[in-house]
């Protein structure tokens, strides 16, 4: 499998930019012989968007199905994190998409970040998990990849692959350096982590978006410019695998 990221700096509320550049990194992923692409959090409008809930997108948005066409053209796969409202509730959401643009799985980030997320999104209370290319995989946001329980349970279920849609900022970025492989080598997982680049209000991003392997190795990572990252995926070693699902002890 060979899976891919887009690093990139927030479009700040402008859609019509945001579906051209991502268009641009997908058709660059698909040529290149990706089978998914995946965006940072909350990419549609931006995460940090003073009027985030105001634009964030209805089920029925146009916007949501020039995704799916930008899938269909590239012959690339794409997750998609955004801003969705659903009545009056407002999701931080992950949405993929197959190449075909065909919806395999829209997962709601479930461990809220901070006093500001709280306030605009609604928490998710499920996990999503589809097949992709013959693995089981599964996506999270940003936030629910620093909390190893999440971890433990999807891998108990057999995923292999994670995809994460982020906006980390200074100071984290320890979660890019350190945080990401130790989850990915504890689990046995494949993680991508897509985050931004670049400041958008009074945040600045760490950049450092990575794909990290089964055993913690770091495929690919970004510095802090607008990047795209491509990486195959390597087979688990079992002889290189944790055995602490196995061994732990409670007491």
């Amino acid at each position: 499998m060979r899976l891919a990221l887009w690093q990139d700096f927030s479009p700040m509320g402008n859609i019509g930019a945001a579906l051209i550049g991502i268009r641009r990194a997908a058709q660059a992923a698909g040529a290149m012989g990706a089978d998914m692409l995946v965006l940072p959090e909350s990419f549609l409008p931006g995460y940090n968007h003073p009027d985030l809930a105001a634009l964030a997108l209805a089920g029925d948005d146009p916007a949501l199905g020039r995704i799916a066409g930008i899938c269909r053209d590239a012959g690339c796969g794409l997750v998609l994190g955004y801003a969705e409202r659903d009545g009056a509730q407002v999701f931080n959401t992950a949405l993929a998409i197959d190449a075909q643009g065909q919806t395999l799985a829209r997962y709601h980030k479930m461990q809220l970040y901070g006093p500001r997320e709280k306030a605009i999104y609604t928490p998710g209370a499920a996990y999503e998990t589809f097949d992709l290319n013959g693995q089981k995989a599964a996506l999270l946001i940003c936030y629910d990849v620093e909390f190893a329980p999440h971890i433990a349970v999807l891998a108990a279920q057999g995923v292999r692959v994670i995809l994460v849609p982020t906006a980390n900022m200074d100071p984290f970025d320890h979660v890019v350096r350190h945080t990401v492989p130790a989850m990915a080598a504890n689990y046995g997982v494949t993680i991508v982590y897509a985050n931004y680049c670049g400041a958008e209000g009074d945040l600045t991003y760490v950049g450092g978006s990575l794909i990290a392997g089964p055993h913690g190795e770091i495929l690919a990572q970004a510095g802090r410019q607008p990047t795209l990252l491509v990486a195959d995926v390597p087979d688990r070693v079992g002889w290189r695998m944790t055995t602490q699902a196995e061994d732990f002890r409670a007491v």
